[in-house]
């Protein structure tokens, strides 16, 4: 397949242009897949992470369909509904043997499609083809199949907290990360959760899919989180934003013998000194986090998905053709009025 697509091509949060650019070729053991949808991602919006590397096509959360196979591709067809794992992991180096699938180098930036799911087309490596491409369940749509990827990284940083029925859970930040902490960490048995975001729309937004109380984020955070859990510290804290306060209160609002997860990042170079035996060692806390997902994590997340456990389609507050995909970058970069951003390339 030759000619021309369109492109929304990345050069700042306010820069998304619609370009034209050749439709990849594909080799052997290769897909070349037409993108239907495909969502925006917080860390497609954290400039300092691209700024090195653009002009370039982002996208990693796509669904849509099979458009050319190339030799060797037995699994799929032309016209098969599909989603891709961006980053997939080797299967044979010490960390993928041990479970730790998203240590893995392969998947920390060794595979990926070309260029980008903001995109008409995308070319799926081999690699990724054979372990990071999956079959959309029947009765699931392109926009939902889209949350395999986000559900996946949520799903799996709640595996390994290990939260136990009946616990509580608080969740720092309720963008789209946040929501979908909530809505799993209900599904899944936990106890009282609370949420808590600058953001009152985006509270309103975590009472709907789950969360029993939310507060605003301010200077008593953790006081307030606390006192809405009727005194007590949380087992489980869910850090969804990379503010400083919110850590900060985070390591405040857990309870002794508790879990925090850190799974958003923060911004450039940002550290933060603490008391070991003060916050840790007297304590007994855990603090974990997660990368990614793993292709298990992929299939659950779709499973998840098709069960209507998790109502992914309801968190969709915003749909954009690439001609318009600037207004969703500065949507989800704004952190407004807004949850899940979905480009459709085909419009």
């Amino acid at each position: 397949m030759t000619g021309q697509m369109r492109v929304a091509m990345y050069y700042s949060n306010k820069d998304v242009r619609l370009e034209n650019m050749p439709i990849p070729e594909i080799g052997p053991g290769e897909i070349l897949m037409k993108i239907e949808a495909s969502g925006i991602c917080g860390s497609d919006v954290m400039e300092w992470y691209r700024r090195d590397k653009v002009p370039l096509v982002l996208g990693h959360e796509v669904a849509g369909t099979v458009e050319k196979v190339g030799k060797d591709v037995t699994r799929f067809k032309k016209g098969d509904w599909i989603v891709a794992a961006h980053h997939v992991p080797c299967n044979t180096c010490d960390y993928c043997h041990h479970g730790h699938h998203t240590a893995c180098k392969s998947l920390q930036g060794g595979t990926n499609f070309h260029p980008g799911g903001f995109a008409e087309f995308v070319r799926l490596p081999a690699i990724n083809v054979d372990r990071g491409t999956f079959p959309i369940p029947e009765g699931v749509s392109f926009e939902e199949a889209t949350f395999a990827e986000p559900l996946g990284c949520v799903l799996r940083g709640q595996n390994k907290m290990r939260i136990k029925h009946g616990a509580s859970v608080f969740v720092i930040g309720t963008g789209i990360s946040g929501l979908l902490h909530v809505s799993l960490a209900r599904a899944m048995g936990a106890g009282k959760i609370i949420a808590a975001d600058i953001s009152e729309y985006r509270n309103d937004m975590a009472m709907r899919f789950g969360a029993d109380y939310t507060v605003l984020s301010d200077k008593d955070l953790a006081a307030n989180l606390i006192k809405a859990n009727g005194g007590k510290k949380a087992q489980n804290v869910i850090i969804c934003t990379g503010a400083i306060p919110a850590i900060k209160a985070a390591l405040d609002s857990v309870d002794k013998g508790g879990t925090i997860l850190f799974f958003a990042p923060t911004g450039e170079g940002q550290t933060l000194p603490v008391s070991i035996n003060e916050v840790f060692w007297k304590k007994e806390v855990t603090l974990t986090t997660t990368y990614a997902a793993a292709p298990a994590d992929h299939i659950a997340a779709l499973e998840l998905i098709r069960a209507g456990t998790i109502p992914v389609d309801e968190m969709i507050t915003h749909r954009f053709g690439l001609a318009d995909a600037q207004k969703g970058f500065r949507l989800v970069a704004g952190g407004g009025d807004s949850v899940k951003v979905i480009i459709l390339p085909q419009e």
